[in-house]
């Protein structure tokens, strides 16, 4: 008889449509039956089971903080909820999910691996003290996994967590899904000139306040361009009002959330991101793999993501640095194209997803990685 698949239960703060759960449902659609799911969203949202393939069941479970709870109970209650899915193995994502993995540390425990994709606006400019010390405490016998290089060195030289602890895993890019030929979807962005595009959850730290700013110093100085916000999130209406207040309104458009973003990436002659803090982001790769010069921010891993030739185009967390960004590409269409081309290579030769799933893949079932 063949043994039921492997029971996997992945606790998210949220599954909304972002970097970490886009990975994971990409992970979901590769392996198929070869693996059974459940998820927790701490927040109760589950709008990246849209991404799933059609007939790909996982089991979506709620898990509302109790008002007044204290952490022995709510600890107690996380311990419930694990017993009552039977998991084989249990996964959490970032920060707002380390309770899961403490109530994890009382035997028996099921083989833990605990993703950090990076940072929220809080800790921006620096961890918490406290947060590093949990982390150090809690993740000491899990096993870690980490996208960026400089999150790697943060858990070896920040967290102090054991090498052997440790799995520097790289993003991976559907570089069929995101080739630069294929359908364009119509934006629908006034005015004349190129078009600046972004994709992000509108959040404090994706800082696209930046970036309209940004636009707004292009367009002082007479270039033309055109700007597509592409999602939604809680910043959505301070942003537009922005974009009235310095005059950009008119050549701005905030799409909201598009359901083929690949369409998206294909009518724009440039990608923009603004943030404070990233790691390895995926709307990068994205970008990378749909043949387009990115202005960016230096944050996180962008700069060693990107093909050299889009190094000079890597800017300051600055409104007139990453203006000048813009402004060197938006000024040469041949410049653009032979960035644009140098990142699709870079793309092809170090981020295809394939070896991504196979890594991931393996640590789901508690072995090393190849």
């Amino acid at each position: 008889m063949t043994p039921p698949a492997p029971r996997l239960l992945h606790v998210f703060p949220s599954f909304t449509v972002g970097g970490a759960q886009v990975r994971a449902a990409a992970l979901m659609n590769r392996f198929g039956e070869g693996f059974r799911h459940a998820v927790v969203a701490l927040d109760g949202r589950f709008d990246c089971v849209e991404r799933l393939a059609p007939g790909l069941r996982i089991e979506t479970i709620a898990f509302p903080r109790r008002e007044g709870e204290a952490l022995p109970a709510r600890l107690l209650r996380i311990r419930r909820a694990i017993a009552a899915v039977g998991p084989d193995a249990l996964i959490t994502s970032n920060w707002g999910s380390i309770e899961w993995a403490m109530a994890n540390l009382v035997p028996p425990r099921l083989p833990h691996l605990h993703m950090e994709d990076g940072f929220g606006p809080d800790e921006a400019a620096g961890q918490k003290p406290r947060r590093v010390w949990t982390r150090r405490l809690v993740l000491r016998r899990s096993r870690v996994l980490l996208p960026s290089l400089t999150l790697l060195a943060t858990a070896r030289e920040v967290w102090r967590l054991p090498d052997r602890t440790l799995f520097y895993v790289p993003n991976g890019i559907d570089l069929a899904r995101f080739a630069p030929r294929g359908p364009r979807a119509d934006l629908a962005v006034p005015g004349e000139g190129p078009l600046i595009g972004t994709v992000a959850a509108l959040r404090a730290e994706k800082n696209v306040a930046r970036l309209l700013r940004a636009v707004a110093i292009l367009a002082r100085e007479g270039l033309d361009c055109r700007l597509a916000v592409i999602g939604d999130g809680p910043e959505r209406v301070m942003l537009g009002a922005l974009a009235a207040e310095l005059g950009i309104a008119e050549r701005t458009r905030f799409t909201g959330h598009v359901p083929d973003p690949a369409a998206a990436y294909r009518a724009l002659d440039l990608f923009a991101l603004s943030s404070d803090t990233e790691q390895m982001p995926f709307s990068v790769l994205e970008a990378m793999a749909t043949a387009l010069p990115v202005a960016a921010t230096d944050v996180g891993d962008v700069r060693a993501m990107l093909a050299p030739e889009n190094a000079p185009h890597v800017a300051a967390r600055e409104d007139a640095a990453l203006a000048a960004a813009l402004g060197a590409l938006l000024r040469d269409a041949g410049l653009r194209a032979a960035i644009g081309a140098a990142n699709r290579a870079r793309a092809e030769r170090d981020f295809d997803q394939e070896v991504m799933f196979a890594r991931h893949a393996a640590l789901w079932r508690n072995k090393a990685p190849a």
